[in-house]
């Protein structure tokens, strides 16, 4: 379910879903870091959103689908470090906790995540 423009952003930043995640899920602008594009893919993953994630991840490592665990709820972000990644580099690492909630029971996924840039935008391009 995509939230109100004007509810709290799933990515945990201090901001309004439209105005942090909600246009870079919706098209209307691209990730300016490899961070913002990490906080929107979490958000993405929260709300279900496969199309975004698919658009977001680099073409030699992209899955044919995503298939979300009925029974996952993602419950909150840490951002670690971020490691370049800026609008001067081609090349980034970010790293995260992502929580969740899994039939029952509460867990993390900590990840370092690489990213690069594919026809001048931020992908995903896999975990180091």
């Amino acid at each position: 379910m995509i939230p109100e423009d004007s509810a709290p952003c799933p990515c945990g930043r201090a901001a309004a879903y439209g105005e942090c995640c909600g246009p870079l899920h919706r098209g209307q602008q691209h990730a300016a870091t490899a961070e913002r594009l990490m906080r929107s893919r979490y958000s993405a993953f929260v709300l279900r959103d496969a199309g975004y994630l698919l658009r977001t991840w680099h073409s030699g490592t992209r899955p044919p689908a995503i298939d979300f665990d009925p029974g996952v709820r993602w419950t909150g972000l840490e951002v670690l470090s971020a490691g370049d990644g800026t609008p001067f580099h081609n090349e980034g690492t970010v790293e995260f906790r992502a929580h969740y909630r899994a039939h029952g029971q509460d867990g993390a996924q900590h990840e370092l995540s690489r990213f690069v840039r594919e026809d001048g935008h931020w992908v995903y391009l896999d975990a180091a």
